[in-house]
C-alpha cells in the first residue's frame, strides 16, 4: 500500500511515499507525488477522560471503546485512559476493567489522574475524593490494573508524595506532577524522585511568580521532564502555549486533549466524576451551586484541533507533530514502535489536508472507517 503526500518525518519534511506491508512501514521514498495531502504519524493522547458522548471513567468497556473509537477518527491512534479521583473501591474497581481493554490495545494504559491532589488546585475533581498518597492503596491500584497502570499524577507537596512518586518509578509507572499548590523545591524533590511529566502545565497548578516561582519552571524546560500542554484556546493563551512550547522544545512538551465525554458532542450538560457539568461555546466548566459556572471540566478538544492549534500558535509542524506523537509515545516508552513516520514501525498514520484537517486514519496498516 502506498500512501502520498507531504510526509513529516522526525528529520524534517519529505515529499514521496509512505510505502505501508502488513501492519508496518516498510520505506518511505522521496519523489514527486502532486499530492496536496500531509502525512502524519498517529497522534498519542497521554491525558483524556472520554469523547463522542461518552465516559472512560467508569471504566465500562463499551464507553471506553466508543470513545476511542471517536478519537481513532481524529488520528488518535494510541491514548491513556484518564480517571478522576475515586473513592478507593470504585477507582480500584474501573481499573480493573480497563486492564482488559489495555491487553487488547484498545487503550494504552491507564492514568490514575486523580486521587492525590491538592485540594487547593483540585479543579474539577471531587474534595470528597482528594487523599494524601498511600504505599499501600497504590499496591492495590496496580494489582488490579495488572500492569495497566502506566501514570499517576500527584501533588509533592502532600505527606508522603515524595515517597510514592519513588516506589511508582521503582515499579515503572510514570509519575506526573499536577493539581499542585507545591513550591519551587517541592516540585524539585518530586522531579528528583523521577517525576517527568507535568500534568496540562499551568493549569489547576500555582501560577508563576518572579519571587515564588512555583512548580512551572520546576517542570518547563527541565531535562527528562514533558509538560502536558491542553491546546485548546480556552486552557492555555497562544501565547502562553507558543512560550512553552519555546522554553520545552519539541522533546520537552506532548499536545493532550484532556477530553471528556463532551468532546465531538454539542453544548449541554454532562457529568464528570459526579460533577455536573455545562457545555457552553465549546468550553465545559463545573456548575456552582448557585448555578454560575466554576472551573474548567477538561475540554472538548480533539488531537488534531489540537495540532492545527499549535501551529496557528506558531509552533514549526514539525516541532507540533513531535509534540503530538513522538514525545508522547516516549513517554510511554514506545519509541520505535509508535509516534513516528519510520522504517519497521507500526503503520498508524494520519492523512490530513492543506489546512491540517483530517481525510483519513490508518492504524496499525488498515485505514478506519470512517
Amino acid at each position: 500500500m502506498i500512501v502520498e503526500g507531504r510526509i513529516v518525518t522526525p528529520d524534517g519534511i519529505v515529499d514521496g511515499r509512505v510505502r505501508v506491508e502488513a501492519d508496518r512501514i516498510a520505506g518511505i521514498e522521496p519523489g514527486v507525488t502532486g499530492s496536496d495531502a500531509v502525512i502524519v504519524p498517529g497522534f498519542v493522547d497521554l491525558h483524556h477522560h472520554g469523547g463522542g458522548g461518552h465516559t472512560v471513567t467508569g471504566g465500562d468497556p463499551d464507553a471506553v471503546r466508543a470513545a476511542a473509537d471517536f478519537h481513532l477518527r481524529h488520528g488518535t491512534t494510541t491514548l491513556l485512559a484518564s480517571l478522576v479521583s475515586a473513592p478507593p473501591g470504585q477507582l480500584r474497581a474501573a481499573t480493573g476493567r480497563l486492564a482488559g481493554l489495555v491487553a487488547e490495545g484498545v487503550v494504552a494504559g491507564v492514568h490514575l489522574e486523580g486521587p492525590y491532589l491538592s485540594p487547593a488546585r483540585r479543579g474539577a475533581h471531587h474534595p470528597a475524593h482528594l487523599r494524601a498518597p498511600s504505599i499501600r492503596e497504590l499496591d492495590e491500584l496496580l494489582a488490579a490494573g495488572a500492569g495497566a497502570v502506566r501514570m499517576v499524577t500527584l501533588a509533592p507537596e502532600l505527606p508522603g508524595a515524595v515517597e510514592a512518586a519513588a516506589w511508582l518509578v521503582e515499579r515503572g509507572v510514570v509519575v506526573a506532577v499536577g493539581h499542585t499548590d507545591a513550591t519551587y523545591a517541592q516540585t524539585r524533590r518530586a522531579v528528583d524522585a523521577g517525576a517527568r511529566v507535568a500534568t496540562h502545565l499551568f493549569n489547576a497548578m500555582r501560577p508563576l511568580h518572579h519571587r515564588d516561582p512555583g512548580p512551572v519552571p520546576a517542570l518547563l524546560g527541565q531535562p527528562g521532564v514533558v509538560c502536558e500542554l491542553v491546546a485548546d484556546g480556552v486552557h492555555l493563551h497562544d501565547a502562553v502555549l507558543a512560550l512553552a512550547a519555546r522554553a520545552a522544545g519539541p522533546a520537552g512538551a506532548a499536545l493532550v486533549t484532556d477530553a471528556t465525554a463532551a468532546a465531538g458532542m454539542p453544548d449541554g450538560w454532562y457529568e464528570l466524576g459526579g460533577w455536573p457539568v455545562r457545555v457552553e461555546g465549546g468550553v465545559a466548566r463545573l456548575v456552582t451551586g448557585d448555578g454560575t459556572p466554576g472551573a474548567l471540566a477538561g475540554s472538548t478538544l480533539t488531537m488534531d484541533a489540537a495540532l492545527r492549534r499549535a501551529v496557528h500558535a506558531g509552533v514549526r509542524l514539525v516541532d507540533a507533530v513531535a509534540m503530538a506523537a513522538t514525545t508522547p509515545a516516549g513517554v510511554l516508552g514506545l519509541a520505535g514502535t509508535v509516534g513516528a513516520l519510520a522504517p519497521g514501525w507500526r503503520a498508524d498514520l494520519v492523512e490530513l489536508d492543506a489546512d491540517l484537517r483530517v481525510r483519513r486514519v490508518m492504524r496499525a496498516g488498515a485505514w478506519v472507517a470512517p
